[in-house]
Formats: C-alpha cells, structure tokens, sequence
C-alpha cells in the first residue's frame, strides 16, 4: 500500500482523474466530495493510524469550501504539518493569498498536466 493522499473536490471527474493519476504513481487514495465530508473522512482514517501524507484540496466546493476545511483540519494537532496542495480553477492572487493564510502548501490550477503534478507531490511526499 502507498503512501495516502486524500482528495477532497466536488467534482466527479476531478476525483476519478486524481484517483487514476494518484493510483498509477503508487499512492493510495481516499476521496471526499465537499469539505465536510473530507473532515469527516479525516476523523475516521487518523484514529485507525492513517494518517494522511497529503491532501489534495478544490477552493469552490458546496457545504464546505476549500479554505474553510483547510482551516478546520489545520485546528486538528495530528493533521496540522500534513501539506495541502489547492486544486483549483482559481488563479487570482487574493484567493491564492486566501489559501496560504488557511495553511495550504502549494496551488496548482486545473486542468493540471499529470507530470507536473506527480512532481509537486514528490516535493512534499518524502
């Protein structure tokens, strides 16, 4: 089993996409549809000692959005060093600034070129 990455995004492709991509390089991946849900998915993996290596989070997301659930998780000790890559449409600097003030670790705007991602991941993914 490779390391964890859990995928938070409401997008259908987004996730089948990551999860294909994620799959292919080794990773093993969990996914959630919306903030709250990848909160919740959280609070489950963590006490059974799966703990994440990264998260993979959209900005734009109902219920819950993006930075709301990085600053959610962050709040949590055993999730606060976890890195968060932005998977987002996004490119504006005030949301980018948004999002490194939530605490997430790097952003990258869809669509994402497979390569470049897998060479973020690696940065962060030790």
């Amino acid at each position: 089993m490779g390391k964890l990455i859990v995928v938070v995004d409401d997008s259908r492709t987004v996730r089948a996409s990551l999860e294909y991509t994620l799959s292919k390089a080794g990773y093993t991946v969990q996914s959630a549809d919306d903030g709250k849900t990848g909160l919740q998915l959280l609070e489950n993996l963590v006490p059974r000692g799966m703990r994440p290596s990264m998260i993979i989070a959209d900005i734009n997301m109902p219920i819950m959005d993006g930075i709301t659930f990085i600053k959610e998780m962050r709040k949590r000790a055993e999730l606060r060093f976890v890195p968060v890559l932005v998977l987002t449409t996004e490119s504006q600097q005030q949301k980018k600034l948004e999002g490194k003030q939530a605490g997430a670790s790097g952003w990258l705007v869809k669509p994402f070129n497979q390569e470049q991602l897998i060479g973020i991941i690696q940065k962060f993914v030790k």
